[in-house]
């Protein structure tokens, strides 16, 4: 979904509040709607660039509906989804499923010969966002031949790697706390 749809939205919603600060709507990316606590009301996903002039990555903020309706913050996360804006190729996405898990995808498809893919299955378990899955793709374009895959659930260490199973130790990993060398090291891709 992009900004220019979701800024309707918002104006319906209640304090998107960022501890005092609110989130300025022209620096919301990309949004998802969805159902992630599973309760019936419809929660929020947002991914947001970070302030201009800074080196920072795109922060996730993820809300929740209450009982009543209104939506609370549960999780803001700044700083951690790479990728550019006006860039071609390299702007990030989240996304729901309709399972109420969320995906955030990054990629760089026009920079370098090095091509990739990556994406974070994010689930709601034991009252916080976990990754419960990590995708991984690249492609050399001037070696065709040099392509890495690997599909592992982070939750039981269960995967594939270039059409090979893996055996990782399964964990529960909030998102806050994933790093991305994390799934490259258990798909043996560093």
């Amino acid at each position: 979904m992009t900004a220019r749809l979701i800024l309707p939205l918002l104006c319906l919603l209640p304090s998107l509040a960022v501890a005092a600060e609110a989130i300025d709507p022209s620096r919301i990316v990309s949004a998802a709607t969805g159902d992630w606590d599973k309760d019936g009301a419809s929660d929020l996903a947002l991914l947001v660039k970070p302030e201009d002039g800074t080196d920072e990555d795109n922060g996730v903020y993820i809300y929740l509906a209450g009982e009543d309706g209104p939506l609370t913050l549960k999780s803001a996360i700044p700083n951690k989804v790479w990728g550019q804006y006006g860039m071609a190729g390299q702007a990030p996405t989240i996304t729901a499923l309709a399972n109420g898990s969320l995906v955030i995808t990054t990629h760089n498809d026009a920079i370098g010969r090095d091509r990739w893919e990556q994406k974070l299955t994010v689930a709601y378990r034991n009252f916080d966002f976990v990754v419960a899955g990590y995708t991984y793709a690249s492609y050399d374009t001037l070696e065709p031949n040099n392509t890495a895959q690997c599909d592992l659930n982070v939750l039981t260490g269960k995967g594939k790697a270039n059409d090979k199973p893996v055996i990782a130790k399964g964990q529960l990993v909030l998102l806050k706390d994933w790093t991305d060398d994390r799934g490259q090291r258990a798909c043996g891709i560093q």
